[in-house]
């Protein structure tokens, strides 16, 4: 009999690196539905072994030595020794330099070199022994060996420097994507007010079955899904749908999981359980979409593992056989292959690629953009199509009065305008607000008689010998177009229409990604009509509406079949695209925490011109990291070359390798340049 196991992990740095340990586990036939997900750090199988951690343990291992996993959580830990660590060798160097005696110094000097190397080197070595594999930590460790056995002490420890100063920023940056997503949370509410025979009971979410009556009262989030059997009530629906406009709803229409009532009481039948509800599937979408997006090696790591190896046996087999083939002893074919592997030491990438992705962040950052790895600008200049969301995302995220419209020759807009706002002061229902925000004119809400307010519809009141309506259009009994009509002695005589304004610069963003040979859509929660309005007017290639948060995802996936694809949101129900596309961008002003979190990059500022910004930045920085290959690559292997014929001496060797370096670092600070 199959039986569920669930294990918690550490040490796991990318989702690369999870999808090896799922695909490893796999393999093996006992254990059936493995999941490891890198966004929890959890481990879950079936299978049918008693105590399958041992085996388990084993193959997690195989593929990632560092990895652990556990049986219960542990608490994380914190990156206060690695800081210290780092900090510290700095300062043992800074006084190796105030230390004549040269014993004390070499000392010194040797201490903050393994400081900042030893984790480094063990990780390398147990990548060679368990995994045998040859990574970036081998690659660092040849550097900053080489260079030191060189007498070239500073580059091997800048090499060191740089590149631990980069694992603490990829951490910080990998825990905080994978901190507790609060807005997301929140949608869930882990309580209901059950109603059995008149009497009402405050139950646990997860204990709602379907049939069953819940009361949400006024301010609570509705915690599964259903529908209305009665009363009417406003409903903000903003966090699953992302319309700006509450709805107006009433008995018999359908609620999900994750909207807000506005309204007075209302008493919703049970539709799905809390495990199937919509905003519990909200959360298991963002959770589990990491691990089908692996993330983009770096160069570092696709180069080494093919460089170094290729250089190590080369420079053994120089040392080893070169004199059976020519006149040459082996004192010098040792020489040779020392000086070989000299120069073969990859500092110009080991150091110039980090400090480019590092100046192609900060200059991201200098323009009110953050990248949360480097990775993220990798995987921009394979983009070829971008999604965005409407509301906050293409539009302001507020809503404005659009248009007020009259029907009746007698009635001028502002004097709509007056007689909505001096009820309308009675109410504290979001239009209300922004009606009264257009009146200009005195109001006596004294002259104000009979105000009743029916939620879900709208207010009614007598005023200066009139009856006045202010509401929906079933309220106000009228089929024409509008969010809020308003009518006297029952005849309409005039309406508003609010709107969530398109952002000035949309168009021309737009058109400037289809010069970049980058197709955009637009998805949306909301309404068909103003979806259309604002389609059409900015550009969009094509574009779907009234999608609700699974939907989107479904229709993300089904685009990744055959693109990559940018995903661009800022509200709670973008999160699960946010996580699962290419590349996920939101907006950092308007934007909610969880949308913000779930993001590969953030535009800080909501301007959408930051996204042309940081794919410009992307392709800039991946052009200066191929050029630095380039010319790092193409002049170690004419030295390497001249080595193996003996006309290259080491010290020769030397001064190429940090002519080269230094060369690649300054190319690298041109992405500094505006």
């Amino acid at each position: 009999m199959l039986k569920n196991y669930k294990y918690y992990m550490e040490n796991l740095d990318c989702a690369n690196c999870a999808k090896k340990i799922e695909e490893a586990i796999k393999d093996d036939e006992r254990f059936k539905n493995v999941v490891v997900n890198f966004s929890t750090l959890t481990l879950s199988f079936k299978t049918e072994l008693d105590n399958p951690f041992k085996e388990v343990f084993r193959i997690v291992k195989s593929v990632e030595p560092d990895v652990l996993i556990y049986t219960q959580k542990n608490e994380e830990k914190g990156e206060e020794w690695e800081i210290f660590r780092f900090i510290l060798a700095i300062i043992i160097l800074g006084i190796s330099f105030l230390i004549k005696n040269e014993l004390i110094k070499e000392s010194l000097l040797i201490i903050s070199y393994l400081l900042l190397m030893y984790k480094t080197f063990i990780k390398a070595i147990k990548k060679i022994i368990k995994a045998h594999n040859v990574d970036e930590n081998a690659l660092i460790c040849i550097s900053a060996i080489g260079a030191y056995l060189l007498g070239e002490h500073m580059e091997g420890f800048m090499v060191l420097l740089l590149y631990v100063l980069g694992k603490i920023l990829e951490d910080k940056a990998v825990h905080k994507s994978r901190s507790s997503i609060k807005d997301l949370v929140e949608l869930k509410t882990n309580y209901a007010n059950l109603k059995v025979n008149k009497r009402i009971t405050k139950v646990k979410s997860e204990n709602l079955k379907i049939g069953d009556i819940i009361v949400v009262k006024k301010g609570e989030l509705i915690p599964v899904d259903g529908r209305v059997i009665k009363g009417n009530a406003t409903i903000d629906t903003s966090g699953l749908t992302g319309e700006s406009v509450p709805r107006e709803i009433r008995e018999g229409e359908e609620v999900l999981s994750g909207y807000i009532n506005l309204g007075e009481v209302i008493e919703v039948e049970v539709e799905n359980t809390y495990l199937d509800s919509t905003a519990v599937k909200i959360l298991e979408l963002t959770l589990n979409a990491t691990n089908n997006k692996a993330k983009t090696e770096t160069f570092v790591s696709k180069i080494a593992s093919y460089y170094t190896p290729i250089v190590l046996v080369m420079a053994t087999l120089i040392g080893t056989f070169l004199p059976l083939v020519a006149d040459v002893s082996y004192s010098d074919s040792l020489y040779r292959a020392l000086t070989f592997l000299v120069i073969s030491c990859p500092c110009a990438i080991a150091i110039s690629v980090p400090l480019s992705y590092f100046a192609g962040i900060g200059i991201s950052s200098h323009k009110k953009i953050l990248v949360k790895g480097s990775n993220y600008l990798d995987a921009l200049t394979h983009c070829d199509t971008i999604i965005f969301d409407k509301t906050g995302t293409l539009t302001t995220g507020s809503l404005v009065l659009e248009e007020v419209k009259s029907y009746h020759n007698q009635f001028t807009k502002e004097k709509i305008i007056e007689l909505a706002s001096v009820g309308e002061t009675f109410s504290n229902h979001p239009i209300a607000e922004l009606i009264l925000k257009e009146n200009h004119q005195t109001l006596d809400p004294s002259q104000v008689l009979n105000f009743k307010e029916v939620d879900g519809k709208g207010i009614s009141f007598d005023y200066k010998g009139n009856h006045i309506k202010v509401g929906n259009a079933s309220f106000c009994k009228t089929d024409k177009y509008g969010n809020s009509f308003v009518s006297v002695n029952d005849e309409v005589i005039g309406s508003f229409i609010f709107n969530d304004r398109v952002k000035n610069n949309a168009r021309s963003v737009i058109q400037q990604l289809k010069n970049m040979g980058i197709k955009s859509y637009m998805f949306t929660g909301d309404r068909l009509s103003f979806a259309k309005m604002v389609a059409s007017s900015i550009g969009v290639h094509e574009y779907k509406a009234e999608l609700l948060p699974d939907e989107k995802f479904k229709e993300l996936t089904s685009l990744q079949k055959s693109h990559k694809v940018i995903f661009v949101g800022d509200g709670i129900n973008d999160t699960p695209s946010l996580v699962l596309a290419d590349v996920g961008i939101s907006m950092g002003n308007i934007g909610s925490s969880s949308a913000i979190e779930a993001s590969d990059i953030v535009i800080m500022n909501d301007d959408l011109q930051g996204i042309l910004n940081v794919i410009q930045i992307a392709y800039k920085t991946k052009r200066i990291i191929l050029s630095n290959l380039v010319f790092s690559i193409g002049i170690k292997i004419l030295i390497l070359v001249l080595a193996m014929f003996g006309i290259v001496h080491m010290a020769l060797a030397v001064f190429a390798d940090t002519g080269v370096t230094l060369l690649a670092i300054l190319n690298s600070l041109r992405i500094l340049k505006k």
